[in-house]
């Protein structure tokens, strides 16, 4: 009989792998093994991005833009040859079994930095959502370069990315690690004598601990204490706080130029100028109509000098009306007659029991 735990052989003499054996190779594959976390925690910072249901073409489109404007900032990015990596095999051999323990760890931890990279993709925790750890740079700086070259250029770079706000800090999406967290992360940009406007933007996903109210109270607060100068602005801000929370972590940042920038969108801020250039489509519209009237107005003219009526039976026959909101001038029809009954004209049912000629050229304007 088959020991607990153990999978009964198949057909064939090939044994069923135990589900541990799946687990800990799927954690292999996504670098459980070294080279940094995989995940978002507590202790990070990057580049928080939305995209719209493709989130494999975001990060490579992430990994390109901020690779572009990373160079631009900082210069390439350096890498170390393994030959060039730390090794103590040249030295001479430790006695000692616990020194030598204590050398073998601290090398794999410098092979461990040396293959970090400057952006790393890690898994957020959310749908739509990604997240690029940062290394050796500011977040808040690169992301606020990309933007205000995007504002100015209104060149389009990206397809599927949404959003992108910078994380300068995490912690764990309690309110006490929260507060405790935030009287520190807080202090340039609001401890006196810095002082500045300010406005909080909040968003949980996966998380329904957390109350919206109590955070943005609570870091309200927090603000007011370090300097009473500080205050609320939610029309145009100097600094925006964002907090983004995800299951358990909390995502923190002072941005700048948050309104200017459509909120950090990069599909909308590139054509923020735009809009105020294109023209009205129902001025171009009330244009048309206005023409329209013209020439109706022109025929109904025609009409009226081959008729033998007087000018003052004209006048009663084929009043004329300005439309609000616009210059252009018409006839009336019977039904613009009807509903303009006591407001500019009071002899309207006089004109609606004229004559037969008359009728016919109130038929003719409605044509």
């Amino acid at each position: 009989m088959a020991a607990a735990g153990e999978q009964p052989p198949q057909a064939g003499g090939v044994k069923r792998r135990g589900k541990a054996q799946y687990v800990q190779a799927k954690r292999a594959r996504r670098g459980g093994g070294g080279g940094g976390p995989r995940q978002l925690e507590p202790g990070l910072q990057g580049i928080l991005i939305t995209c719209n249901m493709n989130e494999r073409k975001c990060v490579e489109e992430a990994y390109s833009l901020l690779s572009e404007y990373g160079d631009d900032l900082y210069g390439p990015e350096k890498f170390v040859d393994k030959d060039k990596q730390p090794s103590g095999s040249e030295e001479e051999e430790e006695d000692d079994a616990e020194a030598a323990l204590k050398k073998e760890v601290s090398e794999i931890q410098a092979s461990t930095e040396l293959r970090l990279r400057r952006f790393q993709s890690l898994e957020s925790g959310a749908n739509n959502v990604v997240f690029i750890r940062t290394l050796g740079i500011e977040p808040e700086k690169l992301v606020h370069h990309i933007l205000k070259d995007m504002y100015t250029t209104k060149k389009k770079k990206t397809r599927v990315i949404l959003r992108m706000l910078p994380i300068s800090g995490t912690c764990k999406a309690f309110l006490e690690d929260m507060k405790k967290y935030a009287e520190t992360f807080l202090e340039p940009w609001f401890k006196a004598p810095n002082k500045g406007t300010f406005q909080i933007i909040y968003k949980a996903r996966n998380n329904s601990h957390m109350s919206r109210e109590e955070v943005i109270k609570e870091l309200a607060g927090i603000v007011g204490c370090l300097n009473p100068e500080n205050k609320v602005d939610l029309s145009n801000p100097q600094y925006t706080i964002v907090v983004e929370i995800i299951k358990a972590v909390c995502c923190l940042s002072v941005v700048k130029d948050y309104m200017l920038f459509r909120k950090y969108n990069l599909q909308e801020v590139v054509k923020s100028n735009k809009e105020g250039s294109q023209p009205n489509p129902g001025q171009n519209a009330q244009v048309r109509n206005g023409n329209k009237a013209q020439l109706a107005f022109g025929n109904t003219d025609k009409e009226n000098l081959k008729s033998k009526e007087s000018d003052s039976a004209e006048e009663k026959n084929n009043p004329l009306v300005i439309v609000e909101g616009s210059k252009e001038e018409g006839p009336l029809s019977e039904t613009q007659v009807e509903s303009e009954k006591g407001d500019k004209f009071e002899n309207g049912s006089q004109v609606m029991e004229g004559s037969k000629s008359n009728e016919s050229n109130l038929v003719s304007e409605k044509n």
